[in-house]
């Protein structure tokens, strides 16, 4: 397992509500999410501060797949500590797949369980008490 590689994973649980989060991060977490991500402003995830959200739409190819909201954090201060995308969807599990798949074709990978927090102790963002807290 690489912990260089942008990774993405649903971080609500599937099928529950309304309101979906999926999140990415990594090093091209931000451009990945400016490939799929189409600003209602023209904006560009790139040139945005962090700590920001954004609203748009997830577009595949030339077909919208859902609007959503993107929240933005910059490395170094982000839960991972690594650049991180959280894209809020509608609840749907069809198009939290769609969105996910489209993610991994633009090179991201599924995050195995627990990872997210793993990179924020291995980035020191922190102790391995919070680490096994957070489960």
């Amino acid at each position: 397992m690489s912990y260089i590689d942008t990774i993405i994973a649903l971080s609500t649980p599937p099928g529950t509500g309304a309101i979906a989060v999926i999140r990415l991060s990594g090093s091209e977490a931000i451009r990945i999410a400016d490939t799929v991500f189409q600003s209602v402003k023209g904006k560009k995830l790139a040139e945005q501060k962090s700590h920001t959200i954004h609203l748009g739409h997830i577009i595949d190819q030339s077909k919208v797949l859902d609007e959503v909201l993107v929240s933005l954090f910059k490395t170094p201060h982000s839960y991972t500590g690594d650049n991180v995308v959280e894209i809020s969807c509608h609840g749907s599990p069809y198009i939290q797949q769609q969105l996910i798949q489209l993610c991994l074709r633009q090179g991201c990978r599924m995050a195995a369980a627990g990872e997210f927090t793993l990179r924020a102790f291995l980035n020191g963002k922190m102790d391995l008490s919070q680490a096994e807290a957070v489960a």
